[in-house]
């Protein structure tokens, strides 16, 4: 199997950025390298997304089920081919967003979420999650020039929710998270993705 990492965090945390630099760095070592994000990346679920982003009434469940089937759809198509081969895969958002977003944001029971991610995945797990923490409200003031979608447009409780979340989850498990500060500019941040994922590579 490859290596798999995946970016969490808060909107406007800068997942995107570092996950196009991770790609970046890992092809530049002429390993195979596939980045993807969530939810899309192949043609469900790129509907799924859509969905998900336009201004239909989507309760919690619904939404929780929408992300799971465009999960399962990249995981089956994409990530877990992608890894049985050999090559690396960055992932731009996983089965901790859904934890942070329906479970903490929206209220859903975490071991229901927890359920459907086995389901969607096949019990399918990174080897790294880089966790860009940073304060909501510095988050949204990234992309306020920008028009925001659904989820972004939740109130600010929401969004701290979802932060103390992804905090709570990383702290359960250490070993197989990397924190770091998302206010630090580009570059130091990917030196710090870098300098753990090369070793994975290395192993």
């Amino acid at each position: 199997m490859g290596v798999f990492v995946v970016f969490e965090g808060v909107e406007g945390s800068g997942k995107t950025t570092q996950s196009k630099e991770l790609e970046r760095r890992i092809a530049s070592t002429r390993r195979v390298v596939t980045r993807v994000h969530e939810p899309g990346g192949t043609p469900v679920a790129d509907s799924i997304s859509r969905l998900l982003k336009g201004a239909f009434d989507v309760g919690p469940v619904d939404e929780l089920l929408l992300f799971s089937a465009a999960r399962a759809s990249l995981v089956t198509s994409v990530i877990r081919p992608s890894l049985e081969r050999g090559g690396a895969v960055v992932c731009d958002r996983y089965i901790y967003s859904t934890l942070a977003y329906q479970g903490y944001g929206r209220g859903i029971p975490l071991d229901t979420v927890r359920k459907l991610n086995d389901i969607a995945t096949e019990t399918l797990e990174p080897d790294l999650i880089v966790l860009l923490d940073l304060k909501p409200d510095h988050g949204l003031a990234r992309i306020a020039d920008r028009p925001l979608d659904r989820i972004e447009e939740e109130r600010g409780e929401f969004h701290r929710r979802v932060r103390e979340g992804y905090l709570e989850l990383a702290s359960d498990n250490p070993e197989h998270w990397l924190v770091l500060d998302g206010n630090l500019p580009i570059e130091p941040l990917s030196d710090s993705v870098w300098s753990r994922v090369s070793d994975m590579l290395e192993a």
